[in-house]
This record gives structure tokens, sequence and C-alpha cells, in this order.
């Protein structure tokens, strides 16, 4: 039987997929797609996360779609509402009927003499291939069947019940009980606030601090806009200021840090007042922005606190008890239940296995073209997101960048197109300038960045916008060629 056959297999129906499926649609119209999904519902982070509170950490403004504007009052928006968004999206735009559900890809192998990828998935327990000239991936980087838990010692000694986030399920009850939150980052700060509403109290206790920012969940000039101004205009408005107040930001933490760092711990301290011990809970060792902030709206973790319906403890754990944690310092914390809210297991290509021409890609040995496309593999992009911005701007971006490309090779001709390194000076650094440990845990598996454009990831929107929409295809790094000739006209 011979496989089905698209221009463009898309893998992974999240945020991003669903956004490649309507930017296909709406540049390359004459193109057929497919996505395909691993997991039973589209979504992505949105459908599989439900843990108490779940939550963007950031604005919808910036993180929704350059094409659909976000009408709703809240900025930070709580998961079902951003999957309502995501699954309206796909629905307007018919996207919902190109994805074909439960299909795990496995590997991709790509043929230059055929010019098209062969994608294996797994359906139903049965493998499947089709056939693709250009192969799209949006499935994250992280992976969806588990995340990441340290070998706590005595772990096997409690008593009560232990959740991971990513794995919570209904019946995971906490009203009225004792709560220990193991963690610091976006996910521990979105947990406590919101379980403290019923649970006898809740303890988050983190080895060390994080950063935490607090904003208004809603926001006053884009809510005043959508009455007096079109939707699109009045969420293009809102969309740009967002972005220039987030790059400014940025550049300020790494332009001055210190100052950065008074303004945070500052705005900290005038929520929990003088009395409360910020220096050990809420000022790391590293500087702002060398790890994602905490967004935490209305500043709903800090009333928890005041309220002493939360409170943070900043230790290191000796070992598991039959009823909590002793900590190092000889504290014991009390549980009835605790959630290891310890972070995510990253994941390369979504984990599938790609080869070219029979020959395996490490892709730890390849660099990153722009940030969205790999040296020495053909025919494919993979859609990341900012670490210092919102996911969605640089997705759009790079399904825009997608779009002209193949727009390109189709009226030139090209089948294939495959980013080239040729500088034996180019120089090599890290997928990403983090310091978070599930970044750390898992960058010798990624691809490398290099020390100059394009190979450079800037991790600037403006810039990417320059590059992406407006710059080059044809720039001298990217090699197009034209399909071999079949056997038979070579003949003739």
């Amino acid at each position: 039987m011979t496989a089905e056959h698209f221009d463009v297999l898309i893998v992974g129906a999240g945020l991003s997929g669903i956004g490649a499926g309507v930017h296909l649609q709406k540049r390359c119209p004459g193109r057929t797609y497919a996505i395909l999904e691993g997991r039973d519902a589209m979504g992505g982070t949105w459908d599989l996360f439900r843990y108490p509170g779940i939550r963007s950490d950031s604005d919808m403004y910036t993180l929704g779609y350059s094409f659909k504007p976000w009408e709703e009052p809240k900025a930070i928006a709580d998961g079902p509402s951003i999957l309502k968004y995501v699954q309206d999206t796909a629905r307007e735009h018919g996207v919902d009927r190109k994805i074909r559900y439960g299909h795990q890809v496995k590997r991709a192998s790509w043929s230059t003499q055929d010019a098209c990828w062969t994608v294996e998935a797994e359906y139903a327990g049965n493998m499947v291939a089709m056939t693709c000239n250009f192969l799209f991936l949006c499935a994250g980087y992280y992976k969806y069947s588990e995340g990441y838990t340290p070998e706590f010692p005595g772990i096997g000694r409690f008593k009560g019940r232990i959740a991971h986030p990513q794995k919570w399920t209904e019946d995971i009850a906490y009203a009225g009980k004792k709560v220990v939150v193991i963690g610091s980052g976006a996910t521990a700060v979105t947990l406590v606030p919101e379980m403290a509403k019923t649970a006898a109290h809740v303890t988050m206790l983190q080895r060390s601090p994080t950063y935490v920012v607090a904003r208004p969940a809603e926001d006053d000039l884009a809510n005043k806009l959508r009455r007096l101004l079109p939707a699109m205009l009045a969420y293009g408005i809102t969309r740009w200021k967002r972005v220039l107040l987030q790059m400014y930001f940025f550049n300020l933490c790494r332009r001055n840090p210190a100052r950065a760092k008074q303004l945070i711990l500052g705005g900290v301290r005038a929520y929990l007042g003088p009395d409360y011990d910020v220096a050990t809970h809420f000022t790391p060792r590293y500087n702002p922005w060398e790890q994602r902030l905490c967004l935490v709206p209305d500043a709903d973790l800090f009333v928890a606190l005041r309220k002493k319906k939360a409170s943070v403890v900043t230790d290191r754990i000796e070992t598991f008890t039959e009823t909590g944690i002793r900590l190092q310092s000889g504290a014991e914390l009390e549980a009835d239940l605790i959630v290891t809210a310890t972070g995510l297991n990253l994941e390369v290509l979504g984990g599938m296995e790609i080869s070219v021409d029979g020959k395996r890609v490490d892709p730890a040995r390849t660099f990153s073209y722009k940030g969205l496309m790999y040296s020495g593999v053909p025919n494919l992009a993979n859609s990341f997101g900012y670490t210092n911005a919102s996911w969605t701007l640089k997705c759009d971006l790079t399904c825009e960048y997608v779009c002209r490309l193949l727009n390109y090779m189709g009226k030139h001709g090209y089948a294939q197109c495959t980013p080239r390194l040729d500088d034996p000076a180019m120089g090599e650094a890290p997928w990403v300038d983090f310091s978070s440990g599930y970044f750390q845990r898992s960058l010798d598996k990624f691809p490398k960045q290099g020390s100059k454009a394009p190979w450079k990831m800037p991790q600037n929107y403006a810039r990417d916008l320059m590059t992406l929409r407006f710059g080059r295809i044809d720039d001298g790094v990217l090699a197009f060629s034209n399909p071999p000739a079949p056997p038979a006209a070579k003949r003739a």
C-alpha cells in the first residue's frame, strides 16, 4: 500500500501546532497538510496539566496568536480559558479536521533521492507510515509522559499521598489538609495560593528562592481599548505595549542586574512588609533573568502568605518520614499531601528519531539555524518559543518564516533546502543561556547555537521580526536544490 502523502506534516496539536495549521492555510493555501498528535485531544500543555490554579505565566496579549485577538478581561489567564482559546481557533479555521489523534511519531527518515520524509507513527498499537515534503515539529521541548522528580531519601516511608503536578488527577484531595509543595518555580507559585484557599495550611518548601514579580491579572488599558477600538487594533496595540515592556525589562536585567534586583525585591517587601525575611525566602543567588521570573497575578501568593494560609520554608530535605519531611536544619514539616513541583524532563525533537539518507542524526552535533532549523537536516523546522518572553511570539514568527520558505521553494522549483554550516571558525554555545535546573540537566542532548548570525539565537522579538518576516530567504547559508532526475528521464 502506498503511504499517504502530504506537502507538510505538523507534529503536535498544542498551541504551536494549531497556530502552524492556521498560518499554512492562510499563507500557503495550495499546500496539503495534516497534524499528528500523540494524545487523544488537542491543546498540548493546556490539556495535559490539570493541577489546581493552572494558568499561564505570560500575558495572553503575547501568548495569544498574532491573528486572533484575546478578548477576555484577564490578561493572565487560567488553563481552561487558554485551552478554549486554542480549541476555538482550531474550529474557526477548520484546523481541527486536519488532526490525526493517537499518532505518536517515533521516527522520520529523509531521502534525498525522493526529496521527502517518511514519518512513522504508532497508532492503535500498530505502526503507520506517511510521507511529506516538509516536516514541521511543534511538540515543544518537554516529555509529556512524566515530569522530573529527584531521588528523595526515604520517600517510600511517607504514609500520605505524593503527587506530581504533571500527573494530577481529580481524586487528589487537599481541602482541610496540611500540604507541602516542593519547589519554587512557576508551578509551585501557582499551586500554593490556589490550594491555600481550602487547605488547612500550605508550605512551599524550596531549596533556593526564585525571583517573584506581582502583576495585575487584568490590563486596564487593554480592556478600555477593546471597548473603544476594533478588536484586532486594540489587540495589536496592547500586544506591542507588552512586547516593548518585556524587552525593556529583560535588557535592564542584563545591563544593570543590581537595579533590576532592587526593583523586584522592593516589590516583594512592599507586599510582605518590613518584618518578612525577604533575604532568605525571595532573594536568589543569581541575577534576574538568568532563570525565568515567576509571575503572580494580583499578588495572590503574597496575599496567602500575609493571611498565614501559606508559608515559605527555605531548607534542604534530609529525608521523608512517615508523617512528612525532616529538613537538614532539624525542623520537621508535617503533611497529609506532598506535591513534587520539581520541574520537567526535557525531550529533544519530541522524542523521535531522525535520519538523513540512512544516517541517524544526533541533535547534539547539529547547530540551530535561526532558532528553527538544524545544520545538515533538510526540509525540517522546529517551533520553539522564547525563554525570556511569551512562547507564541517566536512560534508565530517561525510559522511565518516556514510559509515564506515553502513559497520561495515553490516559486523557484526547489525541492530541498538545507542549512549548511561551513564556517570552521564558528564558535559554539549551549542551546539556551539559562541556569535553570531543568535546562542544565538536558542541554548536552540539544542542538548548539553558534557565535554569530544566523546560528546565534538573539532571544529578541524585534530582531527576529526583522530576520524572519523580512530577511532574505536565500541568505547564502540555506542550500537549495532540485530533485534528481528520475532514471527514465536520464536515459532519454
